[in-house]
């Protein structure tokens, strides 16, 4: 068996798999259970293996082992169809008692359930955890309640974790990356913060990219130096995930030149995800050239770009209305020899679309094989922005007919038609959204204040400074109007009389968040608003005016990419 093990070891390919397979036969020593199960799991785990081989062999096992049913629920939970292990596990559990579960099955159960967002699965499992004895498994009660945290249900996982009579670092960091990749940011820095008071545990280098991930969500600046200061004093800054999570909070709180400067001065060597991550960031901010220019330089570096790299790119050109670049970008991608796949080919969608050449672009979606309901959704946002009906209607059939068409795009249909002031057409979309029970996404927008962080929706009353917050609009809207602002009500989709469409709109999210800025920080102070959904056009026209009438540097950040206001002005140059 030494030998046999010494084979696993430098074993690296699947004919050398077989091999050993056949020599474990030959040998009759296929009925021995501990180089049986080696086997499954390097035929079912490694990079060079096959599950489907592996299962085949253990459908030829008399009498498999616990270790060779947990091979196979392994290797299918790392699966494609991560599903598919609850079915082992069940057929496992309902082989009459021959084969004991033990805590590694339920781990390996628990992993596909939370890989599959299998709720249900997940919480027949936690009940059969409690029925075997596993309850005071610290590290299976860890990887149940990442399952719930994976699969959404924050309020479970964090029932567990407070049940837990001693929870380990794992099982914090667990509950921190559930809130952080969840809807609960806000959440995950103040367990971030409970960790090191009460837990009585260092946050390590799991921990520190769960609470910048909550940061980066937020917007929360002040909140993301606190940790990065963390990272510089525990000198976790030697690890280059925690380095490339820093550069991404502080590109997505607003502030590049910290970002650029954690890039410049990593102590550790840069990963290509390390030049992905800037290049991005730059292409949030609008700075297409300076992202070009990373790009040359990745190119300098040593490494290749990936195809991670030319989206990034990608996206910098098209935030930057930088089109001949961007062509020229997506067709040397095949010269070496990376092939585009859906969001490259969004990309240029989206780039030509901004640039008015819409026929272009619809070549591209309908030329490909595949339809794809993103391409189409991209292209029908080009048409609301250049108010093109007819190929507007096209594109929303062709979502129909895929039936995929959403909430987003019923409101762009609905937009061009505003635009044009085709109010039956208005009011036959909003009838079939009504048929189809779709409602409009809400918007909110975040605002940080000395560290605090505060939530504002659309025509929001619910703040205790409201008072303050509509008369600080009222005075804004006073003086905008005396520099000949008129609102943008073209986009307001109901039908309804020009005064009440100024009232719609001057109470966007965003509106309010700026408006508290200006009553509770000091003049020239910058205000910094995160918004869930892309700011439209009225409200950008109006952030532009308060930045020069307030003398303000305002930065906004929505769905997809950054704005900063100064002197009347925005980065973007009105291309969004």
């Amino acid at each position: 068996m030494a030998y046999f093990n010494l084979l696993l070891q430098k074993c690296s390919s699947f004919s050398q798999i077989k091999q050993l397979q056949a020599n474990l036969i030959i040998n009759g020593d296929f009925h021995f259970s501990s180089s049986r199960t080696k086997l499954l799991e390097l035929c079912a785990i490694s990079s060079f293996g096959d599950l489907s081989y592996a299962l085949h062999i253990f459908r030829y096992i008399p009498y498999p082992s616990t270790n060779d049913w947990n091979a196979v629920i392994r290797g299918t939970a790392l699966s494609s169809d991560p599903a598919n292990a609850v079915f082992w596990y069940r057929a496992m559990a309902a082989s009459n008692g021959l084969h004991r579960i033990d805590a590694l099955t339920c781990s390996f159960a628990l992993k596909a359930c939370a890989r599959a967002l299998a709720r249900s699965e997940a919480i027949q499992l936690h009940s059969q955890l409690l029925r075997f004895g596993f309850n005071a498994d610290v590290l299976l009660q860890t990887t149940l309640l990442d399952a719930y945290a994976k699969i959404g249900d924050l309020d479970l996982a964090q029932k567990l974790f407070d049940e837990m009579p001693q929870p380990d670092i794992a099982s914090w960091n667990a509950l921190i990356a559930g809130f952080a990749q969840g809807s609960r940011p806000a959440d995950a820095i103040m367990t971030f913060k409970r960790m090191k008071v009460d837990g009585n545990l260092r946050p390590n280098a799991v921990t520190v990219q769960g609470a910048l991930l909550a940061c980066s969500q937020l917007g929360a600046l002040k909140e993301g130096e606190s940790v990065h200061k963390y990272i510089v004093e525990e000198k976790l800054n030697s690890n280059v995930q925690v380095c490339n999570v820093v550069i991404d909070m502080y590109a997505k709180c607003g502030s590049m030149d910290k970002a650029y400067w954690v890039f410049e001065n990593m102590r550790c060597d840069k990963s290509l995800i390390t030049w992905n991550t800037m290049i991005m960031a730059f292409a949030m901010h609008g700075d297409g050239h300076k992202a070009l220019d990373l790009f040359e330089k990745l190119g300098r570096s040593g490494m290749s770009p990936d195809a991670v790299s030319y989206l990034a790119v990608l996206c910098a050109c098209n935030h930057a209305g930088l089109v001949e670049d961007g062509l020229k970008l997506f067709n040397s991608m095949t010269q070496r020899g990376l092939e585009p796949n859906i969001k490259h080919y969004g990309s240029m969608v989206d780039l030509l679309g901004r640039a008015g050449r819409l026929k272009e672009a619809y070549d591209i979606v309908s030329s490909l094989p595949f339809p794809n309901m993103v391409l189409w959704q991209t292209l029908l946002g080009a048409c609301r922005t250049y108010g093109d009906v007819e190929m507007a209607e096209l594109a929303s059939r062709k979502l129909v007919e895929m039936g995929f068409i959403s909430c987003g795009d019923f409101v762009l249909l609905s937009n061009v038609y505003a635009a044009r002031q085709r109010w039956d057409d208005v009011g036959r979309v909003r009838d079939a959204m009504r048929r189809r029970d779709v409602k409009k996404t809400p918007g909110f927008s975040y605002i940080e204040i000395k560290g605090k962080m505060y939530k504002f929706v659309n025509g929001d009353q619910s703040h205790s400074s409201c008072r303050e917050i509509y008369a600080k609009l009222d005075e804004i809207n006073l003086r905008i109007k005396a520099y000949g602002y008129s609102a943008d009500t073209s986009n307001v989709l109901h039908d309804i009389g020009d005064e009440d469409k100024e009232n719609a709109l001057c109470y966007h999210s965003e509106k309010l968040a700026v408006a508290f800025g200006l009553t509770c920080t000091e003049e020239g102070t910058p205000i910094q608003v995160i918004k869930n959904l892309r700011i439209c056009g009225d409200c950008h026209v109006v952030i532009k005016l308060i930045s020069k009438i307030y003398i303000r540097e305002i930065i906004v950040r929505d769905r997809t990419r950054f704005h900063r206001f100064k002197e009347g002005l925005c980065s973007c140059k009105d291309y969004w």
